[in-house]
């Protein structure tokens, strides 16, 4: 008997290395907690726990294609998180770029103690005061620079 495919994130566009990583995967890398309350339109205020590696963090060991030490170059790539249901929520690079907004974005993998293995890691921007951004079930990360 064969165990079940685990979802996977598809980590591509403007990097060196382009991932594929299962939450089990993700779980590996240095995890971080936070505890989060947002607006959800559907069903009101949420308080809940999540833990998960930094969004920065995953990106970064996948190498961008872009000069670090460059900031104005950083300053156009964009993140397109996309999640199984069709759902995407943008964010710019600079939002999570410890040189600029440093926010702590998390690929959770955890919500309140429960594994999301069967279901995909979750997008978690703490700093929203709305849920609109927190993407469930993330099936790929794009990164590049806007076309015009």
């Amino acid at each position: 008997m064969s165990s079940p495919v685990r979802p996977a994130v598809r980590f591509h566009g403007r990097l060196e290395l382009p991932l594929e990583l299962t939450v089990d995967e993700l779980r590996a890398l240095p995890a971080h907690r936070v505890r989060v309350t947002f607006d959800c339109l559907g069903s009101g205020p949420q308080e809940h726990g999540f833990e998960g590696p930094r969004l920065w963090d995953v990106l970064r060991a996948a190498r961008p294609r872009v000069d670090l030490r460059g900031r104005r170059q950083r300053l156009r790539l964009l993140l397109d998180v996309a999640g199984a249901d069709g759902h995407r929520a943008v964010l710019s690079w600079a939002e999570i770029d410890p040189e600029f907004g440093g926010q702590q974005v998390l690929l959770a993998t955890s919500i309140d103690g429960t594994p999301l293995d069967d279901a995909g890691p979750q997008l978690v921007v703490p700093a929203d005061v709305c849920g609109a951004r927190y993407v469930s079930g993330i099936t790929e990360v794009w990164v590049g620079e806007p076309q015009h």
